[in-house]
């Protein structure tokens, strides 16, 4: 279970976007052969939320380290617990392990694909379980990119989810060095029945989750990126809001806090 779009699965789509978004080298162009990159995070929440559920209504600590090769990328990300909302603080409360692979169709340059497994370690319950997903994305302006996820173990239901995004490399400039960029990125999730029997309070429905929205500004800083964003979440359909048992409400405003770099 990962925040999604702060810092949920960063290391795994970092290495998928740097895949999918290289020019295609011309034919007469030597193609370089690719290099092992690692990617760290340390990002800071003011709430984790994971495809509506409020996990953890207070502060929480979410590092992540990932590799990259080429189209292959294979990261770890964990929560830890700030407070004792969960009487957890102090405490990693989820670890999750993911592998995948993203790529170009061959002769298609705008279409992309990613595939790849996800586990999801909860160490103080049982009920950890695996997701496996395959997403497409078309490398236009606004980046559309539908996913699946499909749990292949305690809940055995699937989720989609549509996103959309847009980056602006500098919007103003703090310094020559320090330009602020934007990034801004709009999700729509859908669970079926068994999906959402699995984690809504037993609700026997297909229905529109949720809509996850977030804007970010990167800055440059000795060498690392630190990105303050700004996020809403709220749950689309009447019956999940009836169901969420995590929170009283169902609208929710965070704040997120990012430091990441590349080797």
């Amino acid at each position: 279970m990962m925040f999604a779009m702060a810092c949920v699965l960063s290391l795994a789509v970092f290495a998928a976007e740097e895949t999918l978004h290289k020019d295609v080298l011309p034919k007469t162009a030597a193609v370089e052969a690719p290099s092992l990159s690692t990617t760290v995070t340390a990002c800071f929440v003011s709430k984790y939320i994971w495809r509506g559920q409020v996990l953890n209504d207070d502060y929480a600590f979410q590092p992540s380290v990932g590799l990259s090769y080429g189209g292959l990328s294979a990261s770890l990300w964990g929560n830890l617990d700030m407070t004792d909302y969960q009487n957890n603080s102090g405490e990693f409360t989820e670890y999750d392990w993911t592998i995948g692979y993203a790529d170009k169709f061959s002769g298609i340059d705008i279409l992309q694909y990613s595939v790849g497994v996800i586990y999801y370690d909860f160490p103080s319950s049982t009920l950890n379980t695996t997701e496996v997903y395959g997403g497409l994305g078309l490398d236009i302006p606004l980046s559309p990119t539908v996913t699946i996820y499909r749990d292949v173990d305690e809940i055995k239901g699937t989720y989609a989810a549509f996103s959309l995004s847009h980056s602006v490399e500098k919007i103003f400039e703090l310094s020559p060095d320090m330009p602020v960029g934007m990034t801004a990125s709009a999700s729509v999730g859908w669970g079926n029945k068994a999906y959402n029997r699995g984690y809504w309070s037993g609700l026997n429905e297909n229905a529109l989750n949720d809509l996850t929205v977030s804007i970010g500004f990167p800055v440059p800083v000795l060498g690392w990126t630190f990105t303050p964003s700004v996020n809403y979440v709220t749950l689309l359909d009447s019956d999940i809001r009836k169901a969420d048992t995590y929170a009283s409400r169902s609208d929710y405003f965070f704040t997120g806090l990012t430091l990441s770099k590349s080797f």
